[in-house]
């Protein structure tokens, strides 16, 4: 089978496309053909050796799948060949096969194609942690997206307005707040003349966001830093904007505010039935029809450095996928 690995950390051109064994069944495991992995942030920080946590040399980078599975192990109960599923696995989805446990797949909904169903689980099994159990996101409170047309932002703009909040999406360029908008935002920010504090004060009556949702990091975090509102929350999300951030503890003093970290993966790992709750609550949502998982681009797998870049240059609109075969 063919899988794109990573033997050295650097950029996405010094990947390469291989030949490589196929993976074996596992009592407890599946054999999944993958059709499509989505790509995340997390990605390109990892064939960069920039990610929190690194596999051992050679891996294939892609943490999301969808396909069908091929083969089934002893002791598997539920699943059989030709199901179709979905589910996370950290990285190894840029693979034609991957083995990976039972206990990792979700079912596929029959009303969503393989490349929406490959990149839900880290998007939205993100941002609903972010603002439910890491924000208690209320009702009616002011909820600040930044990113908001990237995967996890706009992710967090789908789930705040599904959960009753008055969402404010902030991104770069129209283009990227149409799409926002078409997925909820009540209101619209673009924050390229670095005017985000200023324009987010004028939308909430000089309050501030209760809620700010920071996958970007960079500038910007200083500025949502003030127009955070009294007792508000700042989830850190991630930092695609490049520069780690320091946070202004002055700040956080006169506002009583709440800087709160937000790590998806360890949460998952720690508290697993918690994180199906929250996916059985994610899934509910999708099937009711207020969650909506957008494709901005597809790629063919032998185009995996252009994918990757393309997270990297914040290009995105939605998710972007890999379709594998």
């Amino acid at each position: 089978m063919k899988a794109v690995l990573c033997h050295a950390f650097g950029p996405a051109e010094s990947l390469s496309l291989e030949e490589v064994a196929a993976p074996e069944c596992k009592t407890g495991g599946v054999i999944v053909d993958v059709r499509c992995s989505a790509l995340n942030f997390p990605d390109v920080l990892m064939v960069q050796g920039k990610y929190q946590s690194l596999p051992d040399f050679p891996f294939s980078p892609g943490g999301e799948f969808a396909g069908v599975i091929s083969a089934v192990g002893e002791g598997v109960e539920g699943w059989q060949v030709g199901d179709e599923v979905f589910g996370g696995t950290g990285h190894g989805c840029f693979a034609e096969q991957i083995a990976v446990p039972a206990t990792a797949l979700r079912r596929k909904p029959a009303a969503m194609t393989f490349a929406q169903a490959s990149g839900i689980s880290t998007t939205y099994g993100t941002s609903y942690y972010a603002l439910k159990q890491r924000a208690n996101l209320q009702a009616g409170e002011n909820l600040l997206v930044l990113g908001a047309a990237g995967g996890v932002g706009l992710a967090a703009v789908e789930l705040g307005k599904a959960m009753g909040a008055r969402v404010i999406a902030a991104a770069s360029s129209d283009e990227k707040l149409e799409i926002a908008k078409q997925a909820g935002a009540d209101e619209t920010i673009n924050y390229s003349d670095g005017e985000l504090k200023d324009k987010v004060k004028a939308l909430t009556d000089g309050r501030g966001a209760d809620v700010i949702y920071d996958p970007v990091g960079g500038p910007l975090f200083d500025q949502c830093m003030r127009c955070i509102n009294w007792y508000g929350r700042v989830l850190v999300v991630g930092f695609v904007g490049g520069d780690i951030p320091k946070v202004p503890t002055n700040l956080v003093l006169l506002k009583s505010c709440q800087i709160v970290g937000v790590f998806y993966g360890a949460f998952s790992a720690r508290l697993p039935k918690d994180a199906q709750q929250n996916f059985a609550e994610i899934m509910d949502m999708c099937e009711s029809g207020k969650l909506k998982p957008l494709v901005g681009k597809e790629f063919p797998m032998s185009a995996y450095a252009e994918a990757l870049n393309c997270l990297e240059q914040r290009q995105a609109l939605g998710k972007v996928v890999l379709n594998i075969s």
